[in-house]
């Protein structure tokens, strides 16, 4: 089955109540959409960090182990996330956007939208969102399409949404599905008074193309970022009451309807067709309507705090308090343990007081430490070699053993837990060490569940609620259930780690069912087998991350993984007007049940069940006109349904209209190059499923270039070159970006390491995504200020440091000029690493900060990822790199000899071996 063809996935129902932990698997037939799933999901953050492992110990089944120890609450309306950003957009603006220059060169923009990941938050506008189009099929996992986009000359810019509900009177009186009527005067009619932005929605153009034709070529395409979970400043208009839907399509009430004011019927802009408002929407005039949130925002939330789901306990005014389980790694040598202790105690007085905590060790047996026990470092244990069986789980569940405790009654017993750990003693190779991981993440879940797993679901409680397993590994899963056998040469191993790779697939499927996600931090030298453990965080809607040692990056990353969640239960519907079809959808969710729909007479809503809602991921959805396009206008509506974590169920509702051209440059005109260029490379990546993937992967990002080309440019007169569009003149050079760095070049060594990248990538928000895909530099100045300029080799002058921010990593670099000088050296170092930090402050995964020296061994990793521009003639360079125009003579002169000569081409020599030229600078 090649690429293009469907894949089958699966999917796991609800186990009886009282079965065992390994859903049985079902296998679901695809539809005739393409539903791209890549593989863990992304999220977002908020304190800090900690890690620790416990005691060495091969005991009996439930036997008991004893060893002697030494020794913010955040916000409290509904959205905890607008007071946290708004905190860092003051702090960040005040102290690094009036420090930056933007240069003008043409490579990268400072962005201008609100970018956690760019760490800059000027006053963001009110934000506002966009709905992708009718129903595909999902053909489930993971389907790639070659569908390109294009982008423009500045930084992606939300759509423009009109604050009032926009509804033409002069207009020929529209026709309703269920009858001709006419509206005439008796339309509201409520004008554009300004523009809204919101960096939720995203869509590669702000018009769309009329003819289907055009708008279906495949080098270009359309398309939209959507992020569920991320946080909107100002926040969204609230309303708690039913909301008004189509009875037909189920589409929601808008600010773009036709309304009649003397009955307060209101016309679905998806269907048409025309709805009652039980009243509420009759008014004497359309001013009276702009008082109603819906009828005058693109933005709004539905809130339910009503019990109106079997076992839901509404809370209004406190959060529910989080549930953190650590599952410890205890195979680990002496200095790799120190410094997961070091990050475990960190972590754990970072923990909010009401978090309730849990530690579970695994090795070859599972130890369940006890928080009821002051004096010791107390812990059941378990076999590891299986599954555990129900009778050894209740005798743990109801036994007098506290497994969770809240931080605020245990912290001095979770420090002695944590100080307790023991380095691995026996004389075997790390990767020849048994981990029973699978295990272990089994009774996590268990002592998770409780008691409640015997009683009907939901009941009492919805299990798991807001619960987060976090997995501390050293090595692989080399023992019991999903593991594979030590040796990669082991004769069986294809076999063992394909059982292995579904039963991590099951067992994550499984923590979701019970809301709960698992993320899995992995650190050290020893290979994770990357494949056998991806399936479980990804299914869960957790997250697998690689750090090099267990020290600060990975402290932090703990941390953050511990709070960065939005909300659960999520379920995202798209509707669009008939004209648009989601064609591909790749983002950490998979095709939602029609059982878990609601039903509507013509329901054509794409679903998507998101794995979970968090602030950090987002999905990309590619769309296509079904034929040509007759209308003014296209709608797209997008409803996102989740639990937040006050428990409280929200419909958050964005509806955006879109105008439709004829012309193709003014369509061009309004691309967007950085969100084209990230919704190209996620299509790009979800094929590149190993190197040689990659490498034809760079062959057609080659292609697409040329088509965009040949198709929307011009050729040059008596040659066989072509202009490529100027209105796309960024979008080559973030293509080449993508085409050479980490995720599609071989800047990465190590298999494992691209595998997480590319998950990464593929559920990544914006901010993140692009950061990846193209890397952000920065000089620093005298005065402690920074200028931006072209990731370009010419940045690289002995005088000076810069800050190269490439999403998952930072990097400082010192000229050699500079770091003889101690006294500057030491302060451009200290601001490039306050900088640094505050660019990733809110980031997650936290990337690695490194800096080093001009002419150092590892200044190789900078220099592998700016573009080698030094090669250009100097009239190309001064174009593409302004700066050099400051420089004196002698100095451009010593920056050209200390470049080194290698084989890479320049983006320009890149571009003319397409036979295309590189678009002038913007």
């Amino acid at each position: 089955m090649n690429d293009d063809q469907q894949l089958t996935y699966y999917s796991v129902p609800h186990p009886p109540e009282n079965s065992g932990v390994q859903p049985a698997r079902t296998q679901h037939q695809p539809a005739d959409l393409l539903f791209l799933l890549p593989l863990s999901s992304i999220v977002l953050f908020r304190n800090r960090f900690d890690l620790s492992t416990p005691i060495h110990c091969s005991s009996q089944i439930n036997s008991r182990h004893t060893v002697g120890y030494g020794t913010p609450k955040i916000g409290s309306s509904f959205f905890p996330f607008t007071l946290v950003i708004f905190a860092i957009k003051t702090k960040i603006s005040s102290s690094t956007s009036n420090s930056i220059k933007s240069d003008t060169s043409p490579s990268i923009k400072t962005p201008n939208l609100p970018s956690p990941a760019n760490g800059i938050r000027a006053g963001s506008p009110v934000p506002h969102m966009s709905t992708p189009p009718g129903p595909p099929v999902f053909s489930s996992p993971l389907q790639p399409a070659a569908v390109p986009f294009r982008t423009s000359p500045a930084t992606p810019q939300p759509v423009a949404y009109s604050s009032g509900s926009s509804l033409p009177t002069s207009s020929p009186p529209p026709r309703f599905s269920n009858g001709s009527v006419e509206l005439h005067n008796q339309t509201s009619d409520v004008t554009v008074e300004h523009d809204v932005e919101s960096p939720n929605i995203l869509f590669s153009a702000h018009k769309v193309l009329k003819q289907k034709k055009l708008a279906s070529t495949p080098s270009l395409g359309f398309g939209v970022l959507v992020s569920p979970g991320q946080d909107v400043s100002p926040g969204p208009q609230i309303i708690q009451r039913d909301p008004h839907r189509c009875h037909n399509c189920g589409a929601y009430a808008n600010l773009y309807c036709n309304i009649l004011l003397g009955s307060g019927q209101w016309q679905c802009v998806v269907c048409r067709n025309l709805n009652g408002s039980e009243g509420e929407y009759i008014a004497p005039s359309k001013e009276e309507l702009r008082n109603l949130p819906e009828l005058s925002s693109p933005l709004v939330d539905y809130v339910q705090t009503g019990n109106k789901r079997p076992g839901f306990l509404p809370v209004s005014e406190s959060r529910i308090s989080a549930l953190v389980v650590l599952v410890i790694d205890e195979c680990l040598d002496e200095q790799h343990l120190q410094h997961l202790q070091s990050s475990l105690h960190a972590f754990v007085d970072s923990l909010p007081p009401t978090t309730r905590l849990g530690i579970v060790l695994y090795g070859r047996t599972v130890s369940v430490y006890d928080f009821s026990e002051e004096s010791t470092a107390s812990a059941d244990v378990l076999s590891g070699d299986k599954s555990p069986s129900e009778d050894a789980l209740r005798a743990l569940i109801y036994g007098t053993g506290i497994y969770l405790s809240p931080i605020h009654a245990s912290l001095p017993i979770a420090h002695a837990i944590l100080s307790s750990l023991r380095a691995y003693k026996l004389n075997l190779p790390e990767v020849s060490r048994d981990r029973c991981l699978g295990t272990a993440v089994e009774v996590a879940l268990a002592i998770i569940q409780g008691p409640s797993a015997e009683m009907s679901r939901g009941v009492v409680k919805r299990a798991g609620g807001n619960s987060r397993i976090i997995v501390c590994a050293g090595g692989p899963c080399t023992f019991g259930p999903g593991s594979v056998p030590h040796s990669l040469a082991h004769p069986n191993y294809p076999h063992l780690e394909k059982t292995a790779l579904k039963w991590m697939e099951n067992l994550g499927r499984e923590a979701h069912r019970r809301n709960t996600v698992v993320d899995i931090l992995c650190a050290g030298t020893c290979p994770a087998r990357v494949p056998v453990l991806q399936p479980l965080a990804k299914s869960s809607g957790g997250v697998l991350i690689l750090h090099d040692d267990f020290g600060e990056a990975f402290g932090v990353n703990l941390q953050r993984a511990s709070t960065r969640a939005a909300g659960s239960h999520g379920l995202l519907e798209i509707r669009c007007s008939d004209n648009i079809l989601v064609s591909q959808v790749i983002g950490p969710g998979e095709e939602a049940h029609t059982d878990s729909l609601e039903s509507f007479k013509s329901n054509s809503a794409l679903a998507i069940q998101m794995l979970s809602v968090e602030e950090t991921q987002s999905f990309a959805l590619f769309m296509e006109p079904r034929g040509d396009i007759k209308s003014d206008f296209v709608y797209f509506q997008f409803a996102i349904q989740y639990s937040n974590i006050y428990q409280a169920d929200i419909a958050r509702v964005i509806t955006v209209r879109l105008p439709t051209v004829d012309s193709v440059s003014t369509y061009l005109e309004s691309v967007q190059d950085e969100v084209a260029a990230v919704l190209i490379g996620k299509r790009t990546l979800l094929r590149a499923k190993n190197f040689s993937d990659a490498l034809d992967m760079q062959v057609t990002l080659d292609e697409r270039i040329k088509d965009v080309a040949r198709k929307f440019g011009s050729q040059v007169p008596k040659s066989k070159f072509y202009r490529y569009p100027k209105e796309l003149s960024l979008l080559p050079e973030l293509l080449f970006h993508l085409r050479r760095g980490p995720l599609l070049g071989n800047i990465l060594g190590h298999e494992d390491e691209r595998s997480v990248l590319r998950s990464l990538f593929l559920n990544a928000s914006f901010d993140l995504s692009l950061r990846m895909l193209a890397p952000r530099c920065l000089m620093h100045r005298e005065g402690g200020t920074f200028e931006e300029l072209p990731a370009y080799d010419l940045a690289m002058q002995s005088d000076a440091a810069v800050v190269l921010d490439h999403g998952t990593d930072v990097f400082i670099w010192l000229g050699a000029e500079l770091a003889a000088q101690e006294g500057k050296s030491a302060a451009a170092l200290a601001a490039c690493r306050t900088l640094a930090e505050e660019l990733t402050e809110l980031r997650f995964p936290a990337p690695r900060i490194l800096a080093f020296k001009e002419g150092s061994s590892q200044a190789r990793y900078f220099v592998s990822r700016l573009i080698p521009a030094h090669k250009d003639p100097p009239y190309e360079q001064e174009a593409r790199f302004p700066q050099l125009r400051t420089l004196t003579a002698d100095q451009r002169l010593k920056l050209k000899s200390s470049f080194i000569h290698f084989d890479e081409p320049s983006f320009c020599e890149w571009m003319r071996s397409l036979k295309v030229l590189p678009p002038e600078p913007s």
